[in-house]
C-alpha cells in the first residue's frame, strides 16, 4: 500500500507502456511480412527453374540491386542560452541547488517561442533539489549544471526529455510537448545529511539499494521544543497496513532512500530528515505538512526482497 505522503513528487519518473492496440497491429505487421517473405520466396524459386533452361534470365534475376538507404533520424537534443552568466559557486552533480523558474509549452509561432506558461516559482519560495538524483526532469538533471550563482539560463528541452508522450497536470502539459524554462541560479549548498539514530538493531537481511522492503512508520514534524524533538504527528502506518517502497526506486522521499538503507529486519531506527531530503518548498497534504519543514520518523523494517534484476 502507498502512502499519499510518502510518494515522492519527483517530475522525472518515465513509463512507457505498449497499448493494446499497438500490440496487435505489431502482430498484423509480422503476420504481413511472413506472407510477403513466402511470396518473394516463390517468386525466386520460380525465376531459378526459369534460368536453368535460360542463361539471359539468369543474369537479370541474380543481378544484386542495392538496398534503400534510410535517411537519418534527427535526435532531439537540448538547448542552453545563458543570458546572464553567473560568478558564483557552480552547480554540479551531488550539490542541492536552488532556483527560480518559469516554464512555457514551446510554441515556434509565439514570441521568443515561448507559448502558455505552466509554472512558475517566481513570488513563492524557490525550488531545491538534488542534482543528479533524477528527482527532476532531465532536461533539467542535464541543463541546471554549469551554471553559477546569480546566472540565467533559458532551457528548451524537447518532449523526450520533458515528459514524453505521457503529458503532466492532467493536460496542463499536453502529450509530446516540448518546454522552455527561465532559470536563475539562486544557491548551490552541500548536500544535507540524514540523522539516523538506531533504537534496535535488527538480525535479519539488510536492506540495500534495489531492495523492496516494508516497513512500518510514524512520522512527526520536527519541533526542536517538543520531547524528543517530536512536534505534530501527521503519519502512521502502525495502525493499517504496513507500507512497501523500492530504495533509490524514486518512490519515496530521498531522506528515506538514504536513512533506511543499512538497517537489518526486525530492527527500529529514528530519521531525521532536513526539510531538502523531505519535502523541500512544497507544502503537503493542505498544509498538513508545510512547506520546508523538517521532519522525524520511527521505522521498523520488517521485510527485505531482493533487488530486481
Amino acid at each position: 500500500m502507498k502512502s499519499p505522503l510518502l510518494i515522492s513528487l519527483a517530475l522525472a519518473a518515465n513509463v512507457c507502456l505498449i497499448p493494446a492496440h499497438a500490440q496487435e497491429q505489431k502482430t498484423e505487421q509480422k503476420t504481413e511480412q511472413k506472407v510477403e517473405q513466402k511470396t518473394q520466396q516463390e517468386s525466386v524459386a520460380s525465376a531459378t527453374a526459369t534460368s536453368a533452361s535460360n542463361p539471359a534470365v539468369s543474369q537479370e534475376v541474380t543481378a544484386p540491386v542495392a538496398a534503400p538507404i534510410a535517411a537519418p533520424v534527427a535526435v532531439p537534443v537540448l538547448e542552453k542560452i545563458d543570458t546572464v552568466v553567473g560568478t558564483g559557486v557552480e552547480a554540479v552533480i551531488g550539490k542541492t541547488v536552488s532556483v527560480h523558474y518559469t516554464g512555457w509549452l514551446r510554441d515556434p509561432q509565439a514570441e521568443n517561442q515561448r507559448g502558455k506558461a505552466f509554472d512558475s516559482s517566481v513570488g513563492r519560495a524557490p525550488f531545491n533539489f538534488n542534482l543528479g538524483e533524477g528527482r527532476v526532469i532531465r532536461g533539467w538533471e542535464q541543463g541546471v549544471p554549469g551554471m553559477k550563482v546569480g546566472g540565467k539560463r533559458t532551457l528548451i528541452i524537447p518532449s523526450t526529455l520533458a515528459y514524453g508522450s505521457r503529458g503532466a497536470g492532467k493536460g496542463v502539459i499536453p502529450p509530446d510537448a516540448d518546454l522552455i524554462f527561465d532559470i536563475e541560479l539562486l544557491d548551490v549548498i552541500k548536500m544535507p545529511e540524514v540523522e539516523k539514530i538506531d533504537s534496535k538493531l535488527g538480525k535479519g537481511d539488510e536492506a540495500k539499494s534495489g531492495n523492496t522492503v516494508t516497513v512500518h512508520y510514524t512520522g512527526w514534524l520536527r519541533d526542536p521544543k517538543a520531547k524528543g524533538q517530536k512536534g505534530k504527528e501527521f503519519d502512521s502506518s502502525v495502525k493499517r497496513e504496513p507500507f512497501s517502497f523500492t530504495i533509490n526506486g524514486g518512490e519515496v522521499i530521498r531522506g528515506w532512500d538514504l536513512g533506511v538503507q543499512g538497517m537489518k529486519i526486525g530492527g527500529k531506527r529514528t530519521l531525521i530528515i532536513p526539510a531538502a531530503l523531505a519535502y523541500g518548498a512544497r507544502e503537503v497534504g493542505d498544509g498538513l505538512i508545510p512547506a520546508n519543514s523538517d521532519l522525524i520518523f520511527e521505522v521498523r523494517l520488517l521485510k527485505v526482497s531482493a533487488a530486481k534484476k
